[in-house]
């Protein structure tokens, strides 16, 4: 090979491998080897302290036997609904919440922004006892607040209450996680060119209805990329049910998630001990989920955003 051909060849750049090789080594053995092994435990079982190899036996009885098909069947349902709910409320809300923090003329800015935010910051635990306490008919301040408005009728023991647990749980999750969407949807706003603000207000385009017409469709990639960020959050969601409600869920499983049910199977809860094949049979299916959830996202809502901006 001559000088010239030597010269005229790309350099290897070696330092990305460099560079790339300390968040692969910590991202390989933190999520990639125990994904890998959570897959490996779902097809085989514990027989006389022996691990035996039995294929999809556990996913046969995850789903044939109905002790455990009508746990997993609940706790599905139950995600689901509190995904309806943060998808319903938290996400609009939060679309709410930056288009007014976007309004060049509005005082205190910094300050809404920051009051907002700052519960995401806040540890699950703070977040489910305190609310936990403000709750209580016993010794909590709901009570006392809708008394001082005449709205006292209007408490109940929503934590305690089978058909008010879930819904009430999901409410201080969007409460608690409403900053995220705010603040990605409010960068996308603030991304905006100026130039097409300008165009639009010379065709008469404003106010809501620019915002609906014009920013709205701009910021749309960055909804969905908030959808699914939520929908990957809330079908992995486990901390505010077990602060709040316990490794039981209850009451009477009523707020039982996939993450509360892998739990205890995975890790037994008090009577029942733990079984961390079926655990991991449980943590396949709720992977399979969400893989399914962001491979629709990718190949359908992504493609289709992408022909639209096209």
């Amino acid at each position: 090979m001559s000088d010239d051909e030597i010269a005229a060849r790309p350099p290897r750049r070696w330092h990305i491998a460099v560079f790339l090789a300390p968040a692969v080594a910590v991202y390989t053995a933190l999520m990639i080897v125990p994904l890998v092994d959570t897959l490996r435990l779902s097809l085989f079982t514990t027989v006389d302290n022996q691990s035996v190899f039995v294929g999809f036996t556990n996913f046969v009885t995850l789903f044939g036997d109905l002790r455990w098909s009508k746990s997993f069947w609940n706790a599905l349902q139950n995600n689901v609904v509190f995904f309806i709910i943060h998808m319903m409320i938290q996400n609009p809300v939060g679309i709410a919440l930056a288009a007014m923090l976007s309004v060049p003329r509005l005082k205190g800015r910094t300050f809404y922004r920051t009051a907002i935010f700052l519960p995401t910051m806040l540890s699950f635990v703070i977040v489910g006892f305190v609310w936990k306490l403000i709750l209580s008919p016993i010794w909590g301040v709901a009570p006392g607040i809708l008394g001082a408005l005449g709205l006292k009728f209007l408490f109940g023991p929503w934590l305690g209450l089978e058909s008010s647990a879930l819904i009430t749980l999901s409410l201080i999750s969007v409460w608690q996680f409403v900053g995220i969407p705010m603040m990605l949807i409010y960068a996308a706003l603030l991304a905006i060119p100026e130039e097409v603000i300008e165009a639009a207000e010379l065709d008469g385009i404003t106010g809501v209805g620019q915002f609906f017409k014009i920013k709205l469709p701009l910021v749309l990639p960055t909804v969905g990329i908030v959808s699914i960020l939520t929908f990957v959050g809330n079908f992995n969601a486990f901390d505010l049910v077990y602060t709040a409600q316990g490794a039981m869920a209850g009451p009477n499983f009523s707020t039982d998630l996939l993450g509360t049910y892998l739990y205890r199977t995975f890790f037994g809860f008090q009577l029942q001990l733990g079984d961390q094949n079926m655990g991991a049979t449980i943590a396949t299916m709720m992977f399979l989920i969400i893989l399914t959830g962001v491979m629709i996202y990718l190949f359908a809502i992504q493609t289709r955003m992408r022909r639209y901006q096209l």
